[in-house]
């Protein structure tokens, strides 16, 4: 298989990995020829520029510029979400089948970009070769998925039972209108394809606005989906500031849905204040502080290789993310040792290299964030990392070394607070009921795994674990790696809103509401 026809996710082996590495080099050096230009905005179907501009920077190379985009203005906002509203009847009454059409022509073409596409999060977010085609080809897949949904749901169109021979009933799922999607700079192409695909083929209009560190991805996103056919005023793209980008957009009246992912704190302010007059969706992914459970009826190795991709996979920048470990005191010394090990031996460097495992964190505020937290572990014992990467290629960029601490009481703030970051606290505990109890003992409430042979104790973990998205013995990311159609990706507590996954089987629902319709069929 040709690595241009290979699938990789975020599970892939190295071998598989390795076979893509010349198309990516090739990849690389086509995108680089790109940098330095300026990008517009798209509002109505035509290019919007001439604001003023910010600069996007590579983190492995701050004074390499990617390119410039566009403040845009409360104004600008206003009439995307005009031309989104004006565009919604006629995009709405669209047979779904030409809505799925069309989404599904986006999704091939990202297909057929996605090497340069993938090039571009490399150098744009910082990732791993592996990670960064792994989300472009996960981006296209959450577009199909979202297309088989709707087929298999016959445009959410229900026959209903009836209590008279002479009526007829059906349960039809109909969009709101228009929706704002705002995306974070972890997963830009991913976690904006899916949710704009999905708002779309429900039949609703969209106005989008990504992360200001990955605009370039917004942008080339953007143009997958204006190629695809998408008609003028049905997708709008908007970059700018979340003050006033992203506080206008989610303080605007015509938006009738809106969709976030992000912090839990920005996430849950607009879920209580989005909603004014009447309720409308608002759908958030906030976070996670995900748990792994290592019991003594464990494999360790297969442990370690989880917990070391799931902790330190793109440095930590994940919702996902392995953030904290409770590891069955008899193994405790053999698992913390060997992880520390596996943390110290990590490839931490610049990501456009083949041999990199890690590249850097994505600013200098994640730097500062490592290093609080770093100085926070007073008492606890650094058994890996816990410094700033300096001298040579790590001098211009944000690099930090993958962490592993321990020694921690299991109340201390680091198992509670999300960091982002290549960053794993670990402790032990006598007892499953114990460790499932430190678990739980988070207002998050994503992903966690649990590594043991023992099926018996594996669904106890699965009946009293409180996240959305749990795996066990899981070797190629002990919580991270979920793939639309396979894992349902469900935050409950803190790190969800709907009680309902994206990559799921009742994704697309969620942007539509239900009528009932009655004919009355006279004899």
């Amino acid at each position: 298989m040709t690595a241009a026809a290979e699938k990789i996710t975020y599970t892939a082996s190295a071998e598989q990995i390795a076979r893509m590495h010349d198309t990516f080099d090739a990849g690389i050096a086509e995108i680089k020829k790109t940098f330095g230009q300026t990008h517009p905005m798209i509002i109505n179907g035509k290019d919007a520029s001439g604001r003023k501009t910010f600069d996007v920077r590579a983190p492995h190379d701050r004074s390499l510029v990617l390119g410039s985009f566009q403040f845009g203005t409360k104004e600008d906002v206003n009439d995307a979400v005009a031309a989104a509203k004006a565009a919604y009847p006629a995009w709405s009454a669209r047979p779904w089948q030409e809505r799925v059409a069309i989404l599904r022509k986006a999704a091939e073409i990202i297909r057929e970009r996605k090497f340069a596409l993938a090039s571009l999060l490399v150098i744009e977010a910082g990732k791993s070769r592996g990670e960064s085609i792994g989300e472009i080809e996960e981006g296209a897949d959450l577009i199909d998925e979202d297309a088989r949904q709707t087929e298999a749901a016959d445009g959410f169109v229900t026959p209903m039972g009836t209590l008279d021979g002479r009526e007829q009933n059906e349960s039809v799922f109909r969009p709101f209108g228009v929706w704002a999607v705002l995306s974070p700079f972890n997963f830009p192409h991913a976690l904006s394809a899916g949710p704009a695909a999905a708002a779309l083929i429900a039949g609703n209009t969209v106005v989008y606005k990504p992360a200001s560190a990955t605009a370039f991805s917004g942008y080339e996103l953007a143009r997958c989906f204006v190629d695809a056919g998408i008609p003028a005023g049905v997708f709008n793209f908007v970059t700018g500031t979340g003050s006033v980008v992203g506080e206008t957009l989610t303080h605007h009246p015509d938006v009738d849905g809106v969709i976030f992912t992000g912090s839990k704190e920005v996430g849950w302010d607009l879920f209580k204040t989005f909603s004014t007059e009447y309720s409308k969706p608002c759908i958030t992914e906030m976070g996670g502080k995900n748990p792994v459970i290592v019991t003594e009826n464990a494999d360790i190795d297969k442990a370690i290789d989880g917990t070391v991709r799931a902790a330190f996979g793109f440095s930590g920048q994940k919702c996902s993310a392995a953030s904290r470990a409770y590891v069955a005191r008899p193994i405790y010394e053999e698992f913390v040792s060997k992880l520390a090990d596996r943390a110290n031996s990590f490839a931490v460097g610049d990501p456009t290299q083949r041999e990199t495992g890690t590249g850097p964190v994505i600013d200098e505020s994640a730097v500062t964030r490592f290093e609080e937290a770093v100085a926070s572990a007073e008492g606890g014992t650094i058994r890996a990392g816990g410094k700033r990467l300096t001298g040579g290629i790590y001098d211009s960029g944000t690099y930090v070394a993958p962490t592993v601490i321990d020694g921690l009481d299991p109340s201390h703030e680091l198992f509670h607070k999300e960091l982002f970051l290549p960053f794993i606290v670990v402790a032990p505990f006598d007892t499953l009921d114990e460790a499932i109890g430190y678990a739980n003992d988070t207002e998050y409430g994503l992903t966690a795994g649990i590594f043991s042979e023992d099926k018996a104790e594996q669904e106890q973990f699965f009946n009293d674990i409180e996240a959305g998205v749990v795996y066990a013995n899981r070797r190629g990311g002990a919580t991270t790696g979920a793939w639309p159609g396979c894992q349902s990706f469900c935050g409950w507590k803190g790190s969800g809103s709907t009680g309902k996954g994206a990559l799921g089987p009742f994704y697309v629902a969620q942007f539509l509401r239900e009528q009932s319709r009655t004919r009355w069929i006279e004899e």
